[in-house]
């Protein structure tokens, strides 16, 4: 069964094949080190759980790879930790921005201490009712 990719969604840019086989290695890799607040966040985001849509863990997109991705809502929602620098995210955002990839961002502590809040902002940015 052959896999039809909606070209729509996805950003037109050149296809390093190289690049992205390593783009793609390095997301199995981060899936397999995801931290405790990742994992608390993929537990309600996994399986359409969140308003009916899908996100996907790990995803690269482009040169980057996001925590959370919804093609459907183009939306990125990042789970910072101490190792993330502003000027990088700012490039980041940018750079998706410019393809058309809205991004939220958390820290760990915020969505290990208030899980539910960060869903809450998560559903507000897509445009869903908390309710």
């Amino acid at each position: 069964m052959s896999r039809k990719t909606n070209l729509l969604s996805v950003p037109k840019m050149t296809v390093d094949r190289e690049a992205e086989s390593r783009s793609v290695r390095r997301a199995r890799s981060l899936r397999r080190m995801s931290t405790d607040a990742e994992r608390s966040l993929w537990s309600v985001l996994r399986n359409r759980r969140l308003a009916g849509l899908k996100f996907r863990r790990q995803h690269p997109i482009g040169p980057y790879i996001a925590d959370f991705y919804c093609e459907q809502k183009r939306l990125v929602v990042e789970v910072d930790g101490g190792q993330h620098t502003p000027e990088r995210d700012d490039d980041r955002t940018v750079w998706l921005a410019r393809h058309g990839i809205r991004v939220i961002r958390f820290w760990n502590i915020d969505v290990l201490r208030n899980r539910d809040g960060v869903v809450a902002m998560i559903l507000q940015e897509l445009g869903e009712d908390p309710g």
